[in-house]
């Protein structure tokens, strides 16, 4: 293991590589099957170092996604704030799951977050449609393999 100080910037620097990956102009079918990237990341590190992160970094996180895509200020943050209190409370029980459940659990904690924003904008008085969102919750669940082993490399 690392530092604690190298630790915090491999933290960051993923925060801000998932902002980045979620700013890439994508055409409209691409963008369907486009994984969730802050929320993996988010997830990822609360299951693995609960401890050095907190709900300010989902805060800020939500804050940053909510001001680069134009929404209203909170909404990203209300529910990414959310879903870490979810992640950190089942994080030891993660950690014991086979990598299937793991995906299922993922793609569970997801379709809470994208339920979570569908209704502060459907409250918002804001048309959604909720049967095209499966699709990026379905490649979310089946990259997170892949980002377990990326996230894991520098550690």
């Amino acid at each position: 293991m690392k530092s604690l100080r190298f630790l915090r910037w491999i933290i960051i620097f993923s925060f801000f590589s998932a902002l980045l990956l979620s700013l890439i102009p994508l055409t409209p079918i691409v963008e369907l099957f486009y994984p969730l990237c802050a929320a993996l990341v988010l997830i990822y590190w609360f299951i693995v170092f609960p401890e050095h992160v907190n709900l300010t970094f989902a805060w800020i996180l939500g804050l940053l996604i909510d001001v680069l895509y134009g929404n209203y200020l909170g909404e990203h943050a209300l529910a990414l704030s959310i879903l870490a209190v979810l992640s950190a409370h089942f994080h030891l029980q993660f950690r014991m799951f086979p990598l299937a459940q793991q995906m299922f659990f993922i793609f569970v904690l997801l379709t809470i977050y994208q339920g979570l924003l569908f209704w502060m904008q459907v409250c918002l008085g804001f048309a959604v449609n909720f049967y095209l969102a499966g699709f990026a919750l379905l490649t979310s669940a089946l990259v997170w393999p892949f980002l377990k082993k990326v996230l894991r490399a520098p550690l």
